[in-house]
């Protein structure tokens, strides 16, 4: 019986592995929300957890009293977070909150010893070394959840060693604005931009799937996970999203991992591996899809890609400036303050201007965040 705690358990991937935590039977010790109390009460009705965190004191507060019925204890805050990735009574947590806000809780379920199922992107991309170093001190395993990470992951597990695997191959969908140029995003509206043709994720991921800035996350979330060199990680636009990514052999075999794009299965994998289990996930027809089709990236159009490229060929916190960037600048862009395409030009001078420090500590993570906000939010005055 595994005991999971949930971080982000109201978001798309925190619903999802709900799903699979039911189907399982897994034991729910907690979860965390940022402010959807309606949809936490169901969920700690349903589950049963011993501990939750609303990220607002004021949800929180909400909650309690919504749920003053049950035995459940409510906190709040970074604390309340820190306090649901450490608790004693769970021995896997899955991080799925959206943002840098991930971090610290990673680090903290690290150090206390917890299986980590990582949705949350953003710990490696800005955390970087601080988290793949810690890992290894503390003996804990990394368990990719990104759908294409996931793959690389599966894929891997055939291999006689690390040095048998000659290239990564990372797919991706090309969002919805897949075949268009630069001028025609000019004036394209958020609504637009959340129109992913074949996954159902939350805003933020949609925007950055929409400008491909996802893809290059993902790139330097590779590197960390498997560390590859960066010229033998390769994007793919695959728009069916069947091949959820794929890696080379050093004879030229290639091995992929295939399946409905359902992020049930890689969540799902996260919490049972090594086994394989009955899935919730509906089964693959290659018959339906009668055809998969690939094509290169569109780097003069989707320029976020090379932001992220850049950053990590910069090395040192020019990833955390490229990320925390992007984040102020999906919200400005959400709120309408500015272009689609300003954002991967805001991302880039973020980034650019990201202090020179390979032998980086949290406090400088977190500074570096602050800094590149600031940066988007200056810039637009």
């Amino acid at each position: 019986m595994k005991n999971i705690s949930v971080l982000g358990s109201t978001g798309s991937i925190g619903t999802q592995t709900l799903d699979v935590c039911r189907m399982h039977g897994y034991g729910v010790k907690c979860l965390t929300a940022n402010s959807n109390v309606d949809l936490m009460e169901r969920q700690v009705r349903e589950f049963k957890p011993e501990l939750v965190c609303m990220m607002s004191e004021t949800a929180a507060n909400d909650l309690k009293m919504k749920i003053s019925d049950t035995d459940t204890r409510v906190v709040f805050g970074m604390h309340g977070l820190i306090e649901c990735a450490v608790y004693s009574g769970a021995d896997t947590v899955l991080n799925s909150v959206v943002g840098m806000i991930g971090l610290q809780p990673t680090l903290e379920a690290i150090k206390a010893k917890k299986t980590i199922a990582l949705a949350n992107k953003e710990t490696l991309v800005a955390g970087g070394h601080l988290v793949t170093n810690l890992a290894k001190e503390y003996g804990v395993s990394i368990l990719p959840v990104d759908s294409e990470h996931s793959a690389i992951f599966q894929a891997m597990q055939g291999s006689p060693s690390k040095d048998a695997v000659k290239k990564i191959i990372l797919t991706a969908s090309g969002g919805p604005f897949f075949g268009k140029t630069l001028e025609e995003l000019e004036n394209v509206t958020a609504a637009d931009a959340l129109q992913h043709p074949n996954w159902d994720m939350g805003q933020k991921i949609t925007i950055d799937s929409a400008t491909m800035m996802n893809k290059g996350l993902e790139f330097i979330e590779a590197k960390w996970l498997f560390d590859m060199p960066n010229e033998d990680i390769e994007i793919v636009v695959h728009r069916e999203s069947v091949i959820h990514s794929a890696i080379v052999y050093q004879d030229n075999s290639m091995i992929a991992q295939l399946g409905v794009p359902d992020m049930r299965i890689p969540i799902q994998y996260a919490l049972t591996y090594p086994l394989r289990c009955a899935s919730p996930v509906a089964p693959l027809s290659l018959a339906d899809y009668g055809k998969l089709t690939f094509f290169e990236p569109d780097y003069n159009t989707f320029k976020c890609i090379d932001v992220c490229k850049n950053a990590i060929e910069l090395g040192g916190l020019h990833p955390a400036a490229a990320n925390g960037a992007n984040e102020e600048s999906v919200k400005l862009f959400l709120e309408g303050k500015i272009k689609f395409t300003d954002i991967a030009y805001l991302n880039e001078e973020a980034m650019r201007n990201a202090p020179e420090k390979q032998n980086f500590t949290l406090a400088d993570v977190l500074e570096t965040d602050t800094a590149a906000r600031e940066y988007v939010k200056q810039a637009i005055l």
